[in-house]
C-alpha cells in the first residue's frame, strides 16, 4: 500500500521534519539537562505519595479546582521564595504556572509580538528563543555583552537607532542573573540603567530568571521585577534547573494587565497538575537544603570541565570561570568553525552546542561553543573533551597544548 502524501497539505514556512531519535550521544554537552545523581528522587517519591493520598481526588478537575493560574500551594511557595531570594513583592495572584519556560516564552510573544515586529535581545542568548523568533518572523536585534552582561551604552544606541526609524521594540529580553550562555551577572548600577532606558523609550523588559538559584555563592542581586517603579517588567522562572527539567514546570510573574492576556492565550486546559502538586509538597520543606547541595555538585563538575579544557587545549580555549549555572561559553581559535565541529564531534559521540545557534551574530560566535557540564559524569567530561580536542587538532589545525596553564577570558 502506498503511503499517503501529507506534503501538499503542509502550510508555508513549516519547519523541516524532525529526525528519528536514535539515542543520546555518549558524551552529551548539549541542552539544559541537569545532574541525574542530584535529582531528589526519594524526596519527590515521598511528596507524591503524601499529596496524592491527601488531594489525589482533585485530579478529577482541570486545574485541580485551583483555577487557570495553577496549583495555589505552589504559587504560594513561589511568592514566599521570590520575596526572600529576589526581593519580589508578589502574591499567588500575580503568578501563572506554565509548562516550563518555553511555554512562558510562547505566551509572552503571543501577547506582545506580531510577525515582522522587533525585539531587543542580548547578542549571545538562549537558542530556543532565537528559534522561536525565526519561526514567527520576529526580528531580533542583538546588543553586545561584556563581563557585566548587556552593555547599556550599546542598548541606548540600539533603542535610539530604532526610534529614529519609528520602530518601537516590543520588549528587551535579558537574562541578567547567570546569563545563558555567557554566565554573566548584571550589577546593580547596570540594572538601574536598564530600567531607566526601558522607561525612557517605553519598551518593557522581559526578565528570564531561570538560572538564579545556581549562583555558587548563594547570594544574588534583586530581580529587575523587584526594582521597577512603573510595572514595566515581566519575570519568568523555572524548576528545570533547581529540581528537574523533565517536570516541565515554570512560572510567569507579571502585572495583571498583561498577565490576564497571557492567561487568555493559555488554551491547553492547564499545565500538568501532578507535577505542580509534587513540587509544592517537596519544595516547601526541602528546597532551601536541596539547592545548596545541587550547587556544590555542579561546581565540582565545572571544575572538571575547566581542568579538562586547559589540559587538552591550553590557551587555545578561552573562557571565564562563571559565577554559577550549568554552561560554559568557550572561544576556540578563529579557524575553528563550530558548526562544522558539531558534525564531526557528533559522529565521534560528542555533542556540543555550536555558537551561531546561540547568537544573533554568526561572525562573532562562529568559533564559540556552549558546553553544558551538568549531566555528564566527571569521567565523561574528561573523555569527551579529549575527543573534541583531537578533532580540533586534526580538522582545524589547533595546536597541542603548550606552555603554562592559564585561564583566559573570552566574551
Amino acid at each position: 500500500m502506498s503511503a499517503f502524501d501529507f506534503t501538499p497539505l503542509l502550510p508555508p514556512g513549516s519547519p523541516p521534519p524532525a529526525a528519528k531519535w536514535t539515542g543520546s550521544p555518549k558524551y552529551n554537552f548539549t541542552g539544559g539537562n541537569n545532574d541525574p545523581a542530584q535529582v531528589p528522587v526519594d524526596g519527590l517519591m515521598a511528596a507524591a505519595d503524601a499529596v496524592l493520598r491527601r488531594e489525589g481526588q482533585s485530579l478529577a478537575y482541570y486545574g485541580v479546582a485551583n483555577g487557570p493560574q495553577g496549583y495555589k500551594p505552589l504559587r504560594d511557595f513561589l511568592a514566599a521564595k521570590l520575596r526572600r531570594d529576589a526581593a519580589i513583592a508578589c502574591t499567588a495572584d500575580d503568578i501563572l504556572l506554565v509548562s516550563g519556560s518555553l511555554q512562558a516564552f510562547d505566551l509572552i510573544n503571543g501577547a506582545l509580538v506580531a510577525p515582522g515586529e522587533t525585539v531587543i535581545v542580548e547578542r549571545d542568548t538562549y537558542g530556543g528563543m532565537l528559534n522561536r523568533y525565526a519561526r514567527a518572523g520576529i526580528k531580533a536585534v542583538g546588543v553586545p555583552l561584556d563581563k557585566d552582561g548587556m552593555r547599556m551604552d550599546a542598548l541606548e544606541e540600539t533603542l535610539t537607532a530604532l526610534a529614529a526609524k519609528d520602530i518601537r521594540a516590543k520588549y528587551i529580553y535579558t537574562i541578567p542573573t547567570v546569563q545563558n550562555p555567557t554566565g554573566t551577572i548584571m550589577p546593580m548600577d547596570r540594572r538601574e540603567r536598564l530600567l531607566a532606558l526601558s522607561e525612557k523609550f517605553g519598551v518593557p523588559i522581559f526578565e528570564d530568571d531561570c538560572y538564579s538559584d545556581l549562583i555558587w555563592s548563594g547570594g544574588r542581586a534583586p530581580a529587575l521585577y523587584s526594582m521597577t517603579k512603573s510595572g514595566n517588567v515581566i519575570h519568568i522562572g523555572s524548576f528545570s534547573k533547581s529540581v528537574a527539567p523533565a517536570l516541565r514546570v515554570g512560572f510567569i510573574v507579571a502585572p495583571w494587565q498583561i498577565l490576564s492576556r497571557m492567561i487568555a492565550l493559555k488554551v491547553d486546559a492547564g499545565s500538568g497538575a501532578l507535577e505542580q502538586m509534587v513540587l509544592a509538597e517537596y519544595c516547601t520543606p526541602h528546597f532551601e537544603t536541596h539547592v545548596p547541595d545541587l550547587r556544590r555538585g555542579l561546581r565540582k563538575k565545572l571544575e572538571a570541565l575547566m581542568d579538562a579544557l586547559e589540559e587538552q587545549f591550553g590557551t587555545a580555549a578561552e573562557f571565564d570561570d562563571p559565577p554559577g549555572g550549568i554552561f560554559l561559553w568557550v572561544k576556540l581559535p578563529d579557524q575553528v568553525d563550530t558548526m562544522k565541529l558539531y558534525q564531526s564531534a557528533l559522529a565521534a559521540g560528542v555533542a556540543i552546542n555550536p555558537g551561531p545557534e546561540w547568537s544573533t551574530d554568526a561572525a562573532h560566535s562562529g568559533s564559540r561553543m556552549r558546553l553544558c557540564f551538568a549531566s555528564p559524569t566527571e569521567t565523561e567530561i574528561r573523555e569527551g573533551i579529549a575527543i573534541l580536542a583531537d578533532i580540533c587538532r586534526k580538522e582545524f589545525g589547533v595546536p597541542q597544548r603548550s606552555g603554562n596553564i592559564e585561564r583566559r577570558k573570552a566574551r
